[in-house]
């Protein structure tokens, strides 16, 4: 049986809504300057490299995304496996638990995924930079899955998605002693680093694609912190009477998961679809006790 002291290690968060939204409450502007400022370095450096213009962008990465895919893929189902962790539905479905548990967390999720929404699918169309696949040869990087032949490479959709989720978790869940807290913030992090070099792995996207995307997510994530704080517009989603909703989305999660088994058969589509039969069954078993 684990102590008292293990349970209240960093590394096992105490899931209390009470915690959550005590955290989301301690929320301030200033954390939006860290990613703000990193976008605006990554915009200085393509103007000095004259890499503002979409085939010099792509040449400027072609060896860092050579040298990355060649030494990722070395990895491939382990890549292959986590890069699956930027799809929203496996994501929301590890996650379709802390309903139940932390239903402050899947406020603020839901906001932060209508902004991460908005800002991929608006950039993708603005800067239509072709994905690698469209513009090397396939023989020349390692492509694992689904070729990628698209003019939607910037910014990395699933990057957006991994960071906008971790950033909600990270400051839900953040730790009340600062030693723990740096921890956290670096497991998080280093988290989503892993995440979205996957994409380049795979032979999706460029370093800067999903760089950017990272840091996209992240802002997405504090904008859906800072929105649910202001304006609480999810708070209905504790309120049991509501979980037929859940219940609803986490059965399409459900199927989309089964396709996804039957289409790749990856181990994390595994793990997804137990969390979601558990969810469901908790889910329901809630609302029908009601």
């Amino acid at each position: 049986m684990l102590t008292k002291s293990v349970k209240n290690n960093f590394l096992i968060p105490n899931i209390k809504n009470v915690d959550v939204k005590d955290n989301y409450l301690k929320f301030r502007c200033s954390l939006f300057i860290v990613p703000l400022l990193l976008l605006t370095g990554i915009i200085i450096f393509l103007y000095k490299e004259n890499a503002l213009r979409v085939d010099h962008y792509i040449q400027i990465q072609k060896y860092c995304f050579y040298f990355l895919n060649t030494s990722l893929s070395q990895f491939s189902t382990v890549v292959f496996n986590l890069t699956q962790l930027g799809d929203e539905i496996v994501m929301l479905s590890l996650l379709s638990v802390l309903l139940l548990y932390a239903p402050k967390v899947w406020e603020a999720l839901i906001s932060a995924s209508l902004v991460s929404c908005i800002f991929s699918c608006s950039l993708k169309k603005i800067f239509t930079v072709p994905r690698p696949a469209a513009v090397f040869d396939h023989h020349t990087f390692v492509i694992i899955g689904k070729t990628l032949n698209g003019h939607n490479s910037l910014p990395s959709g699933h990057s957006i998605t991994a960071f906008t989720i971790l950033t909600v978790l990270l400051f839900g869940f953040m730790p009340e002693k600062l030693n723990d807290k740096i921890l956290w913030y670096i497991l998080i992090i280093s988290l989503g680093l892993i995440l979205i070099f996957t994409r380049v792995g795979v032979g999706a996207h460029y370093p800067l694609d999903v760089i950017i995307g990272g840091t996209i997510g992240y802002i997405s994530g504090l904008l859906g912190i800072f929105i649910n704080k202001k304006y609480n517009l999810w708070t209905w989603v504790s309120n049991k009477k509501y979980y037929p909703i859940f219940i609803l989305f986490f059965s399409i999660c459900f199927i989309s998961i089964i396709t996804k088994i039957m289409n790749e058969n990856l181990f994390i589509f595994y793990v997804a679809l137990t969390s979601l039969i558990i969810s469901l069954y908790k889910t329901i078993h809630v609302f029908v006790k009601k």
